[in-house]
Protein backbone atom coordinates (compact mmCIF):
# COMPACT_ATOMS: atom_id res chain seq x y z
CA UNK A 1 0.00 0.00 0.00
CA UNK A 2 1.26 3.65 -0.75
CA UNK A 3 2.25 5.66 2.33
CA UNK A 4 -1.21 8.13 0.80
CA UNK A 5 -3.37 5.19 1.57
CA UNK A 6 -2.35 4.82 4.60
CA UNK A 7 -2.58 8.54 6.04
CA UNK A 8 -6.40 8.20 4.67
CA UNK A 9 -7.04 5.47 6.60
CA UNK A 10 -5.43 6.64 9.71
CA UNK A 11 -7.37 9.77 9.44
CA UNK A 12 -10.90 8.28 8.68
CA UNK A 13 -10.25 5.86 12.01
CA UNK A 14 -9.07 8.19 14.02
CA UNK A 15 -12.13 10.34 13.84
CA UNK A 16 -14.42 7.74 14.47
CA UNK A 17 -17.32 9.63 12.78
CA UNK A 18 -18.80 8.35 9.48
CA UNK A 19 -20.08 10.97 7.22
CA UNK A 20 -23.67 12.06 7.46
CA UNK A 21 -25.59 10.33 4.54
CA UNK A 22 -27.80 12.68 2.06
CA UNK A 23 -31.14 11.77 4.06
CA UNK A 24 -30.03 13.10 7.51
CA UNK A 25 -28.59 16.19 6.20
CA UNK A 26 -31.81 16.69 4.25
CA UNK A 27 -33.99 15.83 7.67
CA UNK A 28 -31.76 18.30 9.04
CA UNK A 29 -31.97 20.77 6.33
CA UNK A 30 -35.94 20.57 6.81
CA UNK A 31 -35.97 21.13 10.51
CA UNK A 32 -33.90 24.17 10.37
CA UNK A 33 -36.23 25.55 7.70
CA UNK A 34 -39.11 24.56 9.73
CA UNK A 35 -37.92 26.22 12.64
CA UNK A 36 -36.57 29.18 10.46
CA UNK A 37 -40.33 29.73 9.50
CA UNK A 38 -41.61 29.36 12.90
CA UNK A 39 -39.52 31.87 13.74
CA UNK A 40 -40.25 34.52 10.99
CA UNK A 41 -43.94 33.92 11.23
CA UNK A 42 -43.31 34.57 15.68
CA UNK A 43 -41.30 37.70 14.57
CA UNK A 44 -44.21 39.28 12.00
CA UNK A 45 -47.08 38.26 14.51
CA UNK A 46 -44.80 40.24 17.24
CA UNK A 47 -44.14 43.48 14.43
CA UNK A 48 -47.89 43.50 13.84
CA UNK A 49 -48.86 43.02 17.53
CA UNK A 50 -46.04 46.49 18.46
CA UNK A 51 -47.95 48.65 15.37
CA UNK A 52 -51.08 47.14 16.83
CA UNK A 53 -50.07 48.84 20.02
CA UNK A 54 -48.78 51.86 19.28
CA UNK A 55 -51.82 52.45 17.20
CA UNK A 56 -54.09 52.19 20.17
CA UNK A 57 -51.84 53.97 22.55
CA UNK A 58 -51.94 56.90 20.06
CA UNK A 59 -55.57 56.84 20.05
CA UNK A 60 -56.06 56.19 23.70
CA UNK A 61 -52.72 57.82 25.09
CA UNK A 62 -54.67 60.75 26.90
CA UNK A 63 -57.13 58.70 28.42
CA UNK A 64 -55.95 59.29 32.03
CA UNK A 65 -55.63 63.26 30.99
CA UNK A 66 -59.15 63.55 29.77
CA UNK A 67 -60.41 61.82 32.47
CA UNK A 68 -59.27 64.16 35.12
CA UNK A 69 -60.22 66.84 32.81
CA UNK A 70 -63.64 65.70 32.64
CA UNK A 71 -63.51 66.42 36.90
CA UNK A 72 -62.62 69.64 36.21
CA UNK A 73 -65.36 70.30 33.33
CA UNK A 74 -67.80 68.82 36.29
CA UNK A 75 -67.05 71.86 38.18
CA UNK A 76 -67.04 74.22 35.67
CA UNK A 77 -70.70 72.99 35.02
CA UNK A 78 -71.75 72.94 38.58
CA UNK A 79 -70.59 77.05 38.76
CA UNK A 80 -72.50 77.59 35.33
CA UNK A 81 -75.64 76.43 36.09
CA UNK A 82 -75.93 79.00 39.66
CA UNK A 83 -77.70 81.90 39.40
CA UNK A 84 -75.67 84.55 39.99
CA UNK A 85 -76.61 87.28 42.80
CA UNK A 86 -74.78 89.82 44.56
CA UNK A 87 -74.71 87.61 47.26
CA UNK A 88 -72.90 84.57 45.88
CA UNK A 89 -70.43 86.39 43.91
CA UNK A 90 -67.53 86.16 46.39
CA UNK A 91 -68.66 82.22 46.79
CA UNK A 92 -68.23 82.06 42.89
CA UNK A 93 -65.28 83.32 42.40
CA UNK A 94 -63.85 81.03 45.38
CA UNK A 95 -65.13 78.17 43.81
CA UNK A 96 -63.47 79.39 40.46
CA UNK A 97 -60.29 79.86 42.08
CA UNK A 98 -60.49 76.45 43.55
CA UNK A 99 -61.13 75.08 40.31
CA UNK A 100 -58.26 76.83 38.45
CA UNK A 101 -56.07 75.46 41.33
CA UNK A 102 -57.62 71.85 40.72
CA UNK A 103 -56.54 72.33 37.07
CA UNK A 104 -53.04 73.38 38.00
CA UNK A 105 -52.32 70.47 40.13
CA UNK A 106 -53.79 68.08 37.59
CA UNK A 107 -51.22 69.84 34.98
CA UNK A 108 -48.47 69.22 37.37
CA UNK A 109 -49.44 65.50 37.77
CA UNK A 110 -48.62 65.01 34.49
CA UNK A 111 -45.64 67.07 34.23
CA UNK A 112 -47.06 70.48 32.82
CA UNK A 113 -45.44 73.69 34.28
CA UNK A 114 -45.62 76.54 33.77
CA UNK A 115 -42.65 79.08 33.21
CA UNK A 116 -41.91 82.20 34.88
CA UNK A 117 -41.27 85.14 32.35
CA UNK A 118 -42.38 88.40 33.84
CA UNK A 119 -39.23 90.49 34.99
CA UNK A 120 -37.12 87.67 32.95
CA UNK A 121 -34.12 88.20 30.14
CA UNK A 122 -36.51 87.50 27.11
CA UNK A 123 -35.21 84.50 26.16
CA UNK A 124 -36.36 83.60 21.54
CA UNK A 125 -35.93 79.69 23.22
CA UNK A 126 -39.05 80.25 25.93
CA UNK A 127 -40.58 83.85 24.51
CA UNK A 128 -42.56 85.44 21.68
CA UNK A 129 -42.08 89.01 21.96
CA UNK A 130 -45.48 90.61 20.96
CA UNK A 131 -44.03 94.33 21.18
CA UNK A 132 -41.26 96.15 23.08
CA UNK A 133 -42.30 99.07 25.20
CA UNK A 134 -40.12 101.99 26.50
CA UNK A 135 -39.81 102.04 30.26
CA UNK A 136 -37.26 102.74 33.20
CA UNK A 137 -38.69 100.83 35.59
CA UNK A 138 -37.06 97.27 33.99
CA UNK A 139 -34.06 96.69 32.25
CA UNK A 140 -33.62 96.69 28.16
CA UNK A 141 -34.55 93.72 27.19
CA UNK A 142 -36.20 91.89 30.32
CA UNK A 143 -40.10 90.73 30.16
CA UNK A 144 -42.71 93.89 30.97
CA UNK A 145 -46.32 91.86 30.48
CA UNK A 146 -47.08 88.28 29.74
CA UNK A 147 -49.84 87.68 27.76
CA UNK A 148 -49.75 84.21 27.24
CA UNK A 149 -47.89 81.60 29.83
CA UNK A 150 -45.15 79.31 28.59
CA UNK A 151 -45.65 76.10 29.71
CA UNK A 152 -42.77 72.97 29.35
CA UNK A 153 -43.67 69.06 29.71
CA UNK A 154 -41.30 67.61 31.33
CA UNK A 155 -38.32 69.09 30.09
CA UNK A 156 -40.13 70.02 26.91
CA UNK A 157 -41.51 73.84 25.77
CA UNK A 158 -44.86 72.94 24.49
CA UNK A 159 -45.67 76.94 24.48
CA UNK A 160 -43.79 79.80 24.24
CA UNK A 161 -44.85 82.96 26.46
CA UNK A 162 -46.26 85.81 24.47
CA UNK A 163 -44.40 89.22 25.98
CA UNK A 164 -43.64 92.48 25.62
CA UNK A 165 -39.84 93.71 26.08
CA UNK A 166 -38.79 96.54 27.70
CA UNK A 167 -36.45 99.02 26.01
CA UNK A 168 -34.65 102.09 26.49
CA UNK A 169 -36.50 105.72 26.70
CA UNK A 170 -35.91 107.48 23.83
CA UNK A 171 -33.56 110.37 24.56
CA UNK A 172 -36.18 113.59 24.54
CA UNK A 173 -34.65 117.37 23.90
Amino acid sequence: MSEDNNDAKTDSQNDGAETPSVEALQEELDKTKKDYLYLRADFDNFKKAAIRERSELVKYGAERVVTELLDILDNFDRALSLDLTSENMGSFKEGLTLTRNEFHKMLSRFGVTPVESEGQPFDPNLHEALSSEETDSMPQGHITQVFKKAYKLHDKLIRPAQVVVAKEMSKKE
